[in-house]
Formats: C-alpha cells, structure tokens, sequence
C-alpha cells in the first residue's frame, strides 16, 4: 500500500484514474533492460535464467496485475487475473474480511513483451479477494485462455505451488508502469504488519526492486523458471513503525523490525490448490488454506 503523493493524484486525475491505494509518483518509463541481478554469472552451479518481459501483465486503474493459470488449469478455463486486495476497486477489504464472488466488470489492458497494449479485458467477478493473512484479489475474466492466445498471442503466467526459495534471482513485472525491477529474495518475514492489516510468511526484497506506487499487484516472477511466486504488495516509505504505508517485520517472538526502503511481496503457492477443475474456487478443496468468509 503506497502514500498518496499530491503531484501523483493530480497525474492521474488528469489520465483518468480513479482515486487508489497504490499512486504512484514518478513519470511512467519504459522497460529497461535486465540489471546485473538478471545476468547469468560465470558460475557454472547458477541456473540458467529468463528473460522475463510484460508479456501476460495486466495495467489496471490504479495498479498492476498479471493473467495468471495454474499447473492444473485448462485453455477452454476461464482466465484469472491477480492482482492484490488493496487495489479491489470497491475499497480495502477490513481486517478478516473474505470476498468471494463479487460482481465485476473491471477492464485490465493487456500488455505484449514490450510493454504496449494489445486488447482490453473484462472481469466477471472477483472470485476471491482478502487483505488477511495475504494482499490479494482474483479477477475470473470474460475470456479463455485460448481466446486470449488465439486473438492476442498472449499466454498466461503459471502460478508455481511450491514455496519460494531465498537467493532466487526475481523480476517484479509492473504493468501499470511497463517498467522490470530485477532483485533477489532477501529472505521471508513471519509477519509483515501494516496499520490494521498483518500478513503472513511475506517475500523481502532485495534492495535494487525500489518498487514505487503503482507496482501493486505485480507479479514476482521467478526468472529461472518463469513462474510466479509472488505478488508485489508494499514497502516501507518512511522508516515508520508499522504504520499504512510503513510495514515493519514482526518475528516469532514479537521482535519488531523496520526497514526503510525495503519492499515486500506475498506468496502464492497456496492459491493453486484452491481452485479446482474449471478454475472454480474451492476454499474446501483438500490442501486449500486461504482465508475463508
């Protein structure tokens, strides 16, 4: 969740965005090209790394998201978008707050690999959405996978079901600024605190992802093998103690940690087993431990 910076506001009154939690400041940029952090190392033991674009990422009114499937879906399924649950366009949902199957059209503009604008898609409904425990809404679209393959050569991000490793070498893909952020896991604080809402076993950065406003909802894309293994939700701005805006890290012990400038993620391996055949979320589904309503 970002501070709303005034310069930012009056940015995207004028391009037509509507009031959000993740405003971003600075001037949209193009896509760099890939950092040291990206580049293969003359270490033989390294894995072999992607090139990861904005291809399947999503720029939303106010955030970032990405077209997702899991290992399990199908091309005729329905597709999924992913973005987080502070950018839900009906408002932050409250602490414990679990939506499910809520009426949408939401329109996402669909970017290719550099970045431009191929088609615009359209939700049906929010088939989950919470900020308890994890930051995240899932948009089920209008759209199949195999239309969106077929009309744009677009496919979908896989969300990985295993749990991410410390040292991975990431790229956090905003759609909303077509702009790669390229780090490493830093390593997983066991609760990530912010104003009212907590979250558990987050994804720290590195400190070259300075993510910015805007970045919400992006995926965090694993570049060994593709997959998304996070979605980008937050930072601490101002050296702040778990306040909106300023996470802290909270151990096992209650120890509180700040870290300024330092961005953070929420894990996504537990999505997968929540949905079943046809993309149809199951929260009873065996395996399944999202939040419930």
């Amino acid at each position: 969740m970002r501070k709303p910076l005034v310069a930012a506001l009056f940015a995207l009154v004028i391009a037509g965005a509507g009031a959000a939690p993740a405003v971003a400041a600075p001037a949209p940029e193009s896509a760099p090209a890939h950092s040291s952090a990206s580049a293969v190392t003359a270490d033989t033991r390294a894995p072999a790394l992607k090139a990861v674009s904005l291809a399947g990422t999503v720029a939303l009114s106010n955030c970032s998201g990405s077209v997702v499937r899991f290992p399990n879906s199908a091309d005729t399924d329905p597709a999924l978008v992913l973005s987080n649950g502070h950018c839900l366009e009906t408002g932050f949902p409250e602490p414990g707050e679990v939506i499910v199957g809520q009426s949408s059209s939401r329109t996402f503009g669909l970017l290719n690999s550099a970045g431009t604008k191929v088609a615009t898609l359209r939700a049906s409904k929010v088939a989950y959405s919470t900020m308890t425990d994890t930051d995240i809404t899932i948009y089920q679209l209008t759209s199949t996978y195999a239309t969106i393959m077929n009309s744009y050569g677009i496919s979908a991000l896989t969300v990985q079901n295993t749990h991410p490793t410390a040292g991975t070498a990431i790229t956090v893909a905003s759609g909303y600024w077509k702009k790669l952020y390229n780090c490493n896991v830093d390593g997983f604080v066991y609760r990530l605190k912010e104003g009212d809402w907590t979250w558990k076993d987050s994804v720290r950065y590195t400190s070259a992802c300075n993510t910015i406003g805007g970045t919400s909802g992006s995926p965090v894309v694993d570049q060994a093998t593709g997959k998304v293994v996070a979605v980008n939700n937050t930072g601490n701005e101002d050296g702040e103690r778990c306040t909106v805006n300023n996470p802290c890290e909270v151990d096992a012990s209650g120890n509180v940690t700040v870290r300024q400038g330092i961005n953070y993620a929420e894990e996504t391996y537990q999505i997968p087993a929540c949905f079943t055949t046809g993309n149809k979320l199951n929260l009873a589904a065996s395996g399944c431990v999202l939040p419930k309503p």
